[in-house]
């Protein structure tokens, strides 16, 4: 059994998934990060691989990917920070990324190293579920999972294709746009959550992301039928202000977002 099935068997209520650019600020510190986050709650952990032309992401994950290019942050390098991360934690580990930099280091290849370093599965935004025979198959062969997207923009029908497709668990995009932390859950992202939980429930676990950061956000997205709730620009602010109690807020914050799912068990 996978480590993601597993999480969501075993889960004591929704699971929290944190999202962190890895080698943001710098490679080094990533690893630091992620303690402080999974001390704090987290239950899957997603690292984005930083990317030089991010589509889906807004000003806050752009901006991380850039000082983590900067820092000298490589796909390789994300997955010698994973390895890093396994070897002291179980948590089940994400890379988040373009295809592009998963092309340019030979699809096996790069599968294979992200195999041994820990690694449990792979969004890929920009690969949609019509294009992607050949690399669920491979990752198939490498027993890596293959989470694909589903948003607003999404067809019933579409979205038979997807939730067959799908491993780990589905990606549900809340809104139309970028990433970005948000004030409020909009009305339309809790009718969205309750029409794709139709396709998703007894199949494969639902997670919404995009605008989750605060407790609220994520007492909401649950109610609607969420497995999991996906936080990452909430974390990337406290890591841009990059202070001296860095990681005990993250913790704390991690902390607070963990019990808003906790209490819908």
């Amino acid at each position: 059994m996978s480590r993601l099935k597993e999480a969501f068997q075993k889960a004591n209520g929704a699971l929290l998934i944190g999202y962190i650019t890895a080698g943001d600020p710098t490679p080094e510190k990533t690893p630091k990060i992620a303690e402080a986050l999974i001390r704090g709650g987290v239950d899957i952990l997603e690292l984005g691989l930083p990317f030089s032309d991010p589509i889906a992401d807004g000003p806050t994950i752009q901006a991380a990917s850039l000082r983590a290019l900067k820092a000298g942050t490589t796909p390789m390098k994300v997955l010698e920070i994973a390895k890093k991360i396994r070897s002291k934690h179980d948590v089940p580990l994400v890379v988040m990324t373009y295809y592009n930099p998963v092309l340019q280091n030979e699809l096996r290849k790069f599968f294979s190293a992200a195999k041994n370093a820990g690694v449990d599965g792979f969004i890929i935004p920009d690969l949609p579920v019509e294009e992607a025979t050949d690399y669920k198959k491979a990752a198939i062969e490498y027993g890596l999972d293959t989470i694909f997207l589903a948003s607003p923009a999404t067809s019933n029908e579409r979205l038979e294709k997807i939730v067959k497709a799908t491993s780990g668990f589905l990606y549900l995009v809340s809104r139309f746009g970028v990433t970005g932390a948000q004030t409020s859950v909009a009305d339309s992202t809790v009718k969205l959550i309750k029409r794709v939980q139709h396709s998703t429930a007894g199949k494969i676990p639902l997670a919404v992301g995009f605008g989750i950061s605060k407790p609220e956000h994520v007492k909401t997205v649950i109610y609607a039928g969420a497995d999991a709730a996906i936080v990452g620009s909430a974390f990337i602010n406290t890591i841009e202000k990059n202070g001296k109690n860095m990681l005990t807020v993250l913790e704390a914050t991690a902390q607070e977002l963990k019990r808003a799912a906790k209490k819908l068990a």
